[in-house]
């Protein structure tokens, strides 16, 4: 069949794109393979009508008119791949007849209707895509272009609106489009932009006329999720950018109703997989795979998902990595996929994000941070040792209800290796909550003396500051900086401020918890992090997870469905190494001279 229609349509790139793939010139996953062959089916219905105009004069602007503006490709031309011109054909080749839209016109608007596009009663198929794949493949890029397309060749009054979940991200869609019309004296001499947006019309030619003047109300304007008064605008084209990051449909809806008056309006979704976990997007692809399954009609909505087929290819066939990343090669550079894999080798942080963000694998937003391997280190030391060292302190404090944790990191001279002293709390009251296989380790724990109880219902955070002191009186520790969480802890800060301590708060965020928190991931591995064979140490690591943001960034949470179960000895590890990481050579400097 596909043979047939490209003798047919010679000229077609989504036919020619859809041969080569099923000739395995060009490897694909099951997910394009299954919009290709709804598209396919689109040739031979009767009641669609198939026309070249208009996607070729798209394509015609993108590769004559726009330019690309960033390295390494800046002020080169934008020459369209074969993926990304089979891509804008199958969202403006088809098209079917609206009677509604039909009988909104008068005979003379009719009359005077010449080409199909404009033919009013058929309208384009696909008004609705969605589009994801990997990053750095040029997602964004080509979108914008596509919205200055439809910018310039499209009806006169055009409006577009960038959107994303952020004003930044929405931002860089706009930015894109703008450099792109700056780069093309043609497009700039007959455009203007500002703080609002970009418009038709000149400054140095107020009184032209036609469709690039004043006269001209059409603009392309920015809006993030946050932005209000969403509701009440007319557009013609929409581009949410990043929908992963997106926690519901709230930020969406009022973009695609301002899109309902148009008679041929396009709305563009593009992202890559994400973290976060029954989100916008979760619930899209869960519809987009129905639709693409047969299971659910959404005739006009264009599907486009570069996927794997399955998580062992990526690590087993790298010729695969094409299927989720149809840039590879000429866009994407293949020694940096190679690269990000051999750092998944060794670091699950790197792992979760590479697999989501480079081949489109769902991550649970709270995957498990640590192998077995990482955690269990039988090694211990003799605090007898470290008489007179430098050490770093670090807290996990809690009122009530949860475990409390304190603990020094100390440093050999001559040594990168960190060793680890630590000493839980637990409210007297609480430990008859805890469910019947904890309350047994506990209970060994505070035999052993592992564990101290606090009497009542809560935490004693006297009996941390005493501990403290006590690794000073008894062993001549000196605690250079305290790091502390911000729950509860002013009157305690006073206590240990008022003993000679310098109390340090760590946030507990992405931006402060990421960093340490991969260190104290590699020194696991590296067996250059020894916590003395500490089994509440193993237990709080086994039960931390890691969240991921859309930056890479990656901070503790507990494993989903072990919420009753503790993680403050691997918070007090990762609070101890952002104080190490924000002092370094300080404290280099103080244990080689000690």
């Amino acid at each position: 069949m596909v043979a047939d229609l490209l003798l047919k349509y010679p000229q077609s790139h989504l036919i020619n794109y859809i041969y080569k793939c099923q000739t395995e010139e060009i490897i694909i996953g099951h997910e394009i393979t299954q919009q290709h062959d709804l598209l396919l089916e689109h040739f031979s219905d009767p009641d669609i009508r198939v026309d070249f105009t208009e996607a070729n004069k798209r394509i015609k602007f993108i590769e004559e008119k726009c330019k690309h503006s960033e390295a390494p490709f800046a002020g080169k031309p934008f020459l369209l791949g074969l993926f990304q011109k089979a891509f804008i054909e199958s969202i403006y080749i088809f098209y079917i007849y609206d009677q509604e839209i039909y009988d909104r016109h008068t005979d003379d608007e009719r009359s005077k209707s010449k080409e199909l596009s404009c033919d009013y009663g058929w309208v384009r198929k696909h008004q609705d895509v969605l589009l994801l794949v990997a990053r750095k493949n040029g997602k964004t890029p080509l979108i914008a272009a596509l919205c200055l397309a439809e910018f310039f060749c499209g009806e006169k009054g055009t409006k577009a609106l960038c959107s994303s979940n952020d004003y930044a991200q929405a931002d860089l869609a706009f930015q894109a489009i703008n450099a792109m019309r700056e780069e093309s004296p043609a497009l700039e001499k007959v455009t203007r932009k500002n703080i609002k947006g970009i418009f038709f019309g000149n400054p140095k030619n107020p009184k032209r006329k036609g469709k690039f003047s004043y006269a001209n109300k059409g603009n392309i304007l920015k809006i993030s999720a946050k932005t209000g008064a969403k509701e009440g605008k007319n557009i013609r084209v929409g581009m949410a950018d990043e929908i992963h990051e997106m926690k519901d449909k709230t930020p969406i809806m009022p973009i695609r109703q301002a899109l309902s008056t148009q008679d041929n309006p396009v709305y563009f979704e593009l992202t890559t997989e994400g973290f976060v976990n029954d989100g916008y997007l979760d619930e899209r692809l869960k519809e987009a795979r129905q639709v693409l399954n047969r299971e659910l009609e959404r005739p006009r909505w264009l599907i486009w998902l570069f996927t794997q087929d399955s998580e062992a290819e990526v690590w087993q066939n790298e010729a695969s990595w094409v299927k989720s990343n149809p840039g590879l090669g000429f866009i994407k550079k293949r020694s940096f996929l190679r690269s990000m894999i051999e750092e998944s080798k060794t670091s699950n942080s790197t792992r979760a994000f590479v697999m989501s963000k480079d081949f489109n694998f769902k991550q649970n937003n709270a995957s498990a941070w640590l192998m077995s391997d990482d955690i269990n280190n039988t090694e211990t030391f003799n605090i007898e040792d470290f008489r007179g060292c430098f050490a770093i302190g670090s807290v996990d404090l809690s009122k009530s209800g949860d475990l409390a944790s304190a603990r020094v990191t100390i440093m050999k001279k001559g040594s990168r290796k960190k060793y680890t002293l630590q000493k839980y709390f637990i409210p007297e009251s609480k430990i008859a909550d805890l469910n019947k296989d904890d309350k047994e380790k506990f209970l060994d724990w505070i035999r052993k003396d592992l564990v101290t109880i606090s009497p009542g219902n809560e935490n004693d955070f006297s009996l941390i500051t005493a501990w403290f002191v006590g690794l000073y009186k008894d062993y001549g520790l000196r605690i250079y900086k305290v790091g502390y969480d911000k729950w509860s802890a002013v009157y305690w800060v006073k206590e240990m401020e008022d003993m000679g301590f310098e109390c340090i708060r760590v946030d507990q965020s992405f931006g402060s918890m990421s960093e340490p928190m991969k260190l104290v991931e590699a020194d696991l591995k590296g067996k250059l992090l020894n916590y003395g064979d500490n089994p509440i140490d193993r237990y709080c690591l086994e039960n931390t997870a890691l969240n991921i943001n859309s930056k890479a960034e990656i901070m503790p949470v507990k494993i989903q469905s072990k919420e009753n179960k503790k993680i403050d000895g691997s918070v007090t590890m990762i609070i101890g190494y952002r104080i190490y990481i924000d002092n370094r050579s300080e404290f280099i400097r103080l244990v080689e001279g000690s």
